[in-house]
């Protein structure tokens, strides 16, 4: 029996959950520095500004905790039939 293609579906699903972690850490790390520097702009903090760049650091911090286990440990899959 051929035992390529679901070594080849994991590989490839392992790589679309990294990449998709990887996007959410951009997106997250961005919203953080848009709030940031929108809160910082007029030199004046108010309070829907403070839970804004809370909120969306909670969920950075959230995000970066999902890391998928793929990239925690480096496993390589033998291709050898």
């Amino acid at each position: 029996m051929n035992q390529n293609p679901p070594l080849e579906l994991a590989a490839f699903a392992r790589n679309l959950r990294s990449g998709i972690w990887l996007l959410g850490v951009t997106c997250w790390v961005f919203g953080l520095i848009d709030r940031s520097l929108d809160a910082l702009a007029d030199g004046y903090l108010s309070g829907i500004e403070i839970t804004q760049i809370l909120t969306v650091s909670f969920f950075l911090v959230g995000w970066l905790l999902l890391k998928p286990a793929s990239l925690k440990f480096s496993r390589k899959i033998n291709h050898s039939a």
